[in-house]
């Protein structure tokens, strides 16, 4: 598959279905049974939502969107579009209508494709606002039997059409001719922000640089055919839309899109993937999870899984990076992997797992090190929307848990002199979707995509990450304030689920702190503490106590570090409420609005720097049915002394 005859997403479809046809394509669960197709059978099935999507009126140019959670129709209905020469743009699931209403008006949507009953009626209640919507298509039709809504229409029913039309051969031959109209640089998709320090951006991604870079990454970690992921990351995610449908299309491989979002974690095991991502936010879930269930087993397991940790602990990287290791602390490690780090990795669905990346967000060292101690060959790769994911990628075997790794295959990177990485990239975006100006403001005169972020390179040429560049900033003193990096220190920790550092321009760091309810809410319970709720357990004085130990081995780390020594963290409250998506406190990819949380929460910010013992906050939430609701809750601010500065970092 060389030249224009791949340089779309529907042309290599067209060329699976002719080499490897009876191949698995993708799965899905449903009613809890898999369903396979092979890639002829998904051909057939886009070609007909295709022509289907003709009859409709969509055609080159049009865009659509696609509203819905990982099915196999919403990834044939992207292809779809792009075989007509359409530009799909997916819309992140949990979006509540506002949200939705803002993209679908931005991106112009004509049609729009909504996964269920759910998506349907947070469309219908923004429809007034959206004027170019001609037609609104379902996949799931639960609950919407009597809707007559003008324009509504099952996708099953437009497929049928379009496999009717099919059998004339004057569609066929249409069809056909759109497939090799279409062209490499032509949009292929818009995908949108996540839209962390602002308002989010509609990223146009061409089919040319988005296969070109997929080809890379493919080439780079050796995916085939044979390999099978789980598709449970956004649909609207740049990160679903490379690893998953980009790099899916070039190897070939098979995508399993889970039963739902509650149950991926069991669909995982159940597949048992290949090859595999996860944000640092699930393998911290992970964690917990396994910790939690640690705590609940019987003494001895409890010692024997201690004792083989700690091995792993001192070995476990080590041998994954194929260093040299005494043959003791081999074969210790070998009976750990036949006792506990091979049935650990079977429990979470990571047994068949030959490659698995990180990214999103800064993952904490500690916790990076567990997986990797265990077998789990993790890797980091540092990427963004507009460069099309990978700007950086580590190799097999050259592996660190502080910094992302050199530059990804084919890409240029530097380091401005005020301390940004800047990229060129195979699958650099176009620009943003009616933003010239913005688009302009991202690039460099020499045409490098400015990322935002501070860092540097290491001598071994992997790229460390500091921070957001807006975000670092200094305290009164001068000393350096990175407020992700001392936040990632805390969320290593099971019991603490999210953390804001605040610091820039103040004579102290202080910290607002989320606890895990899972984690916390079994070490209460087998503490004989009752609780109603989170905020319950939030202010509880032992739960504070618990949080406070936490915060002071933080501290102890912090201090043994020369530049981080002077920015230990001296204050902390923990919040009355989680933060949530839905309030604005979250991007729908789970990053922190950093700014957003100190505005929201000024009163708990001025109680930590005003020398309260507490602070009480009045904030307006929104229900997941899209009520709102009034928060009232008060939080105990807990000091916590800094240790003096260490004779290392003196030293130093």
């Amino acid at each position: 598959m060389r030249g224009d005859a791949s340089d779309t997403f529907a042309k290599l479809l067209r060329a699976h279905a002719a080499v490897r046809g009876a191949r698995p394509a993708f799965r899905h669960k449903d009613f809890g049974l898999w369903r396979t197709w092979s890639w002829a059978e998904v051909y057939g099935e886009t070609r007909a939502i295709a022509v289907g999507l003709i009859a409709l009126g969509l055609d080159r140019g049009d865009t659509i969107a696609i509203v819905g959670a990982n099915r196999p129709k919403l990834y044939w209905s992207i292809t779809a579009a792009q075989m007509i020469g359409a530009v799909p743009v997916p819309v992140y699931a949990d979006s509540v209508a506002d949200e939705i209403a803002a993209v679908l008006d931005h991106s112009e949507a004509a049609v729009i494709i909504a996964q269920d009953q759910e998506q349907v009626d947070k469309i219908l209640s923004v429809r007034a606002r959206l004027p170019r919507l001609r037609h609104l298509l379902y996949d799931e039709p639960r609950g919407l039997d009597g809707y007559h809504e003008p324009g509504l229409h099952a996708l099953e029913a437009i497929m049928a059409k379009g496999r009717a039309a099919l059998a004339d051969p004057a569609a066929t031959a249409d069809l056909d001719r759109r497939i090799d109209a279409g062209k490499g640089v032509d949009p292929s998709v818009i995908l949108y922000t996540s839209g962390t320090t602002g308002r989010s951006k509609g990223v146009v991604l061409s089919g040319e640089r988005s296969i070109a870079a997929a080809r890379d990454t493919v080439a780079f970690d050796s995916v085939t055919d044979r390999d099978e992921v789980l598709a449970y990351l956004p649909l609207a995610w740049v990160g679903d839309h490379y690893l998953n449908y980009a790099q899916g299309y070039v190897a070939g491989f098979c995508m399993a899109c889970p039963e739902s979002a509650d149950t991926a974690a069991n669909d995982l095991r159940e597949i048992g993937p290949t090859y595999h991502f996860a944000p640092p936010r699930v393998f911290e879930a992970l964690l917990t999870r396994v910790q939690i269930r640690m705590e609940d087993a019987g003494a001895f397991k409890r010692w024997l899984y201690r004792r083989f940790m700690d091995v792993a602990r001192h070995w476990g990287e080590k041998i994954a990076n194929g260093e040299k290791v005494p043959l003791s602390a081999r074969l210790a490690y070998g009976l750990g992997d036949l006792l506990i780090y091979a049935p650990l990795k079977n429990a979470l669905g990571f047994s068949r797992v030959r490659v698995a990346y990180t990214a999103g967000e800064a993952i904490g060292a500690d916790l990076f090190a567990f997986y990797r101690s265990i077998g789990l060959n993790l890797k980091q790769l540092y990427g963004q929307t507009e460069a099309f994911l990978f700007v950086t990628a580590q190799a097999d075997r050259a592996v660190r848990s502080d910094a992302v790794g050199p530059p990804a295959p084919n890409v240029d990177l530097r380091i401005a002199p005020d301390g940004e990485v800047q990229f060129k990239s195979p699958g650099m975006f176009v620009g943003y979707f009616r933003e010239d100006d913005k688009t302009r403001e991202a690039m460099t005169e020499d045409g490098y995509v400015k990322t935002g972020d501070a860092g540097f390179f290491e001598p071994d040429g992997q790229l460390k990450i500091v921070d957001r560049a807006k975000d670092v900033g200094r305290l009164e003193n001068g000393q350096m304030f990175a407020p992700k990096y001392i936040e990632n220190k805390l969320k290593f920790f099971p019991n603490i689920r999210e953390a804001v550092a605040i610091g820039d321009g103040r004579a102290f760091v202080t910290a607002m702190i989320n606890i895990e309810l899972a984690s916390v809410g079994d070490w209460a319970e087998r503490h004989n503490l009752s609780y109603a709720s989170y905020q319950d357990l939030a202010a509880h004085p032992r739960v504070s106590a618990m949080i406070e130990e936490h915060v002071d081995a933080v501290n102890h780390a912090l201090n043994l570090e020369p530049a981080m020594a002077g920015a230990q963290i001296r204050r902390f409250l923990i919040l009355p409420k989680e933060l949530d998506a839905d309030d604005g406190e979250l991007t729908r990819t789970q990053k922190v609005r950093r700014r957003f949380v100190a505005e929201r929460y000024a009163p708990l910010v001025e109680g930590l720097y005003g020398g309260a013992a507490e602070a009480s906050i009045s904030a307006e939430i929104i229900y997941e049915d899209g009520r709102k609701g009034k928060l009232v809750g008060t939080s105990r601010i807990v000091d916590v002394p800094p240790y003096p500065k260490a004779k290392e970092a003196r030293a130093a």
